[in-house]
C-alpha cells in the first residue's frame, strides 16, 4: 500500500493524471519559464558586453584620440561597435555636416538631436524583453493559483461521489493542484530577480550615456567655436 501511494504521488504521475485545464496551465508556465531563462541569459551577456564596450570606448575617447580618426573607426565597424560608440558616431556625423560660419546653437541642437535619437535606439535595444520578464514575474503566480483552484475544485467534486473519503483519496488531487502553484513560483521568482537586476544595470548605462552626450556636446561646441 505504501508503495502504491508513493507511486501515485510521484511528480510525473500527478502531472499526467491532472485534468486538462490544469495540464494546460502547467504547460503555459513551463513555456513561460523556459522563455524567461532564455531571455535572462541573453540579457546577461548583452548587458555585460555593453558595459565592457562602454568602458573601452570611454578610455579611448578620453585618451585624447583624434575625433575624426575615432569617427572613421566607429563608422567602419558599426556592427561591432558598442552603444556609446554608436551614439558618438551619430553625433559626430551630424556635427560634420555643418559648414564653418553657421550658427553654433543650430549646429549643437542638431548634433544633440542626432545623439538623442541614437541613444533612444540603443536603450530600446538594451531594454528589449525586460517587459516580458516583468510580465512573467507578476502574472505567473496568479496563473499557477488558477490551476491550483481548478485542481482543488475537481478534487472536492470527486469526493462528493464517495461515501467515505480518506487521505488517500484527497492527497493526489491536492498534490497535483499545488504543483501548479509551485510551477508558477518557479517561473516568477527568477524572472522578478532578473528584471530588477537588469533594470538597474540598464538605468546605470543610461546615466553613463547621458553624461557622455553632455561631455561630447561640450567638446564639439568648443570645436565649433574655433571654426
Amino acid at each position: 500500500m505504501n508503495t502504491n501511494v508513493t507511486q501515485d504521488l510521484s511528480l510525473f504521475y500527478l502531472v499526467g493524471s491532472a485534468s486538462l485545464p490544469v495540464q494546460l496551465v502547467m504547460l503555459l508556465l513551463l513555456i513561460a519559464s523556459l522563455l524567461s531563462w532564455w531571455f535572462i541569459f541573453r540579457k546577461m551577456f548583452s548587458i555585460r558586453l555593453a558595459i565592457k564596450q562602454s568602458d573601452e570606448f570611454e578610455n579611448t575617447f578620453w585618451r585624447g584620440v583624434d575625433l575624426n580618426a575615432l569617427y572613421h573607426r566607429a563608422a567602419g565597424a558599426r556592427d561591432m561597435a558598442g552603444s556609446m560608440e554608436r551614439i558618438f558616431e551619430a553625433g559626430f556625423r551630424e556635427f560634420t555636416k555643418h559648414q564653418a560660419g553657421m550658427d553654433i546653437g543650430a549646429i549643437m541642437d542638431s548634433t544633440r538631436g542626432a545623439m538623442r535619437a541614437a541613444y533612444q535606439r540603443e536603450m530600446d535595444r538594451l531594454e528589449s524583453h525586460l517587459s516580458f520578464l516583468a510580465t512573467v514575474g507578476s502574472v505567473s503566480p496568479y496563473v499557477g493559483l488558477f490551476g491550483t483552484v481548478w485542481g482543488i475544485m475537481n478534487s472536492f467534486r470527486e469526493l462528493s461521489n464517495l461515501t467515505q473519503a480518506t487521505i488517500a483519496h484527497v492527497a493526489p488531487g491536492i498534490a497535483e493542484a499545488l504543483i501548479a502553484t509551485a510551477m508558477g513560483l518557479f517561473a516568477a521568482i527568477p524572472a522578478v530577480i532578473a528584471y530588477n537586476r537588469y533594470a538597474s544595470d540598464t538605468s546605470q548605462l543610461a546615466t553613463r550615456y547621458e553624461s557622455f552626450m553632455e561631455e561630447l556636446s561640450n567638446v564639439l561646441q568648443r570645436r565649433a567655436a574655433k571654426l
